[in-house]
């Protein structure tokens, strides 16, 4: 048992797994694996909170720190969600049941917890990490967009190193932005729809659901005999990635359109926010070099941007190696245990983040996060 000394617990909810780490008063992790167990979101708001406070114990035991001294728990999941941690009522990806809709899932897991938690979507949280971590003492003088590839297609706006939050807390939803599909779809290859209902938004085309739901169904038609055909559909689009770094025809249309849809985007970025850097995240930068490479570079060529656009923002690929998305939010929603930060605990969730982001990040810390973006 280790000395008794505050802690805060981190629980990243996901639609699949929930994990967990712990940090001390002095900003240590107490944790250097994954703890995690499955996320039971697809079962309803009940079972995802029985998950939720399974992880915090468990992440608790392998520390050997009794829960009393828990001051706060940070809290992620994917959005589209409030600012105060509460589901869209139009549900999401991850969120697709009809109780879901509306949930305040902060308020409920501090309720059944009994301590303060602090709550961040998990897009924004990639976000101002990628930020900070890219511009590190100019962030504040800096704007920047992040595009977050998964199960669905999260992300954030940062402008002047603060993230966008927006009246309802709901800006920076990018994945659910619609975007031109002439010359993106195939002629006859049919509108791709969104979980969340909206039809042609980013996440129906860039989204691990959207090869599953829109695209591996209508290129399996086009390629027949492929051996994706033999697999359950839900395993064939896991499948994907892994032959496209192969050089598979049939997954290097998927994701060629996935990359299409990324460019389509930036370049509304580029024409609202105009930011210094747009960050491509998830596990599309996490697969093999060359394959990486080469979606990146779809992804630019698909941005549009006028000469001068170009000149003050998309000059190189940062080539940033080390840690993935989930230790990047891990560290980002996790770094809030440092005395001058617990003193704030009773402050509202944003003036706690705001605060975290000011502190200096830990050295060698870095992301697997890619920016197209200038030198600084």
């Amino acid at each position: 048992m280790r000395d008794r000394s505050p802690v805060i617990v981190g629980i990243d909810i996901g639609g699949t797994k929930d994990n967990v780490t712990v940090l001390d008063a002095a900003g240590r992790f107490l944790i250097d694996r994954m703890i995690e167990v499955p996320s039971r979101v697809v079962e309803g708001t009940e079972p995802a909170l029985e998950a939720m406070e399974q992880v915090f114990h468990l992440g608790l035991a392998h520390c050997g720190v009794d829960p009393r001294d828990v001051v706060a728990v940070g809290l992620d999941t994917p959005g589209p969600a409030s600012a105060t941690g509460v589901i869209s009522n139009r549900g999401a990806v991850n969120f697709s049941l009809p109780e879901w809709w509306g949930f305040d899932v902060r308020s409920a897991l501090e309720q059944r917890l009994g301590v303060p938690v602090v709550y961040l979507n998990d897009g924004n949280a990639a976000a101002l990490y990628a930020h900070h971590q890219r511009f590190g003492a100019t962030a504040d003088t800096r704007s920047s967009i992040a595009a977050i590839v998964g199960t669905g297609l999260g992300g954030g706006v940062v402008e002047n190193g603060r993230v966008v939050s927006g009246a309802a807390g709901m800006a920076g939803e990018l994945g659910h932005i619609h975007i031109p599909l002439d010359g993106l779809l195939e002629a006859d290859q049919p509108t791709p729809t969104c979980n969340c209902g909206f039809r042609g938004d980013v996440e129906s085309v860039a989204s691990l659901t959207a090869i599953r739901n829109n695209l591996l169904p209508y290129w399996l038609d086009r390629y027949p005999g492929h051996s994706l055909a033999s697999l359950p559909i839900a395993e064939a689009a896991f499948a994907v990635r892994g032959l496209a770094e192969q050089g598979d025809e049939l997954s290097l249309h998927i994701f060629r359109q996935q990359a299409m849809a990324i460019g389509r985007l930036f370049t509304i970025a580029a024409n609202f926010t105009d930011p210094h850097a747009y960050f491509v995240g998830g596990g599309v930068v996490e697969a093999a070099p060359a394959f990486r490479e080469w979606f990146l570079h779809e992804v630019s060529a698909n941005t549009v941007l006028r000469d001068e656009q170009r000149a003050a923002s998309v000059a190189e690929i940062a080539r940033d190696e080390g840690m993935d998305v989930t230790q990047v939010r891990r560290l980002l929603r996790l770094a809030l245990l440092a005395p001058d930060v617990l003193e704030r605990l009773t402050e509202s969730p944003e003036a706690v983040l705001e605060h975290v982001m000011r502190r200096p990040w830990p050295n060698g810390w870095s992301d697997q996060m890619r920016v197209l973006g200038p030198p600084d």
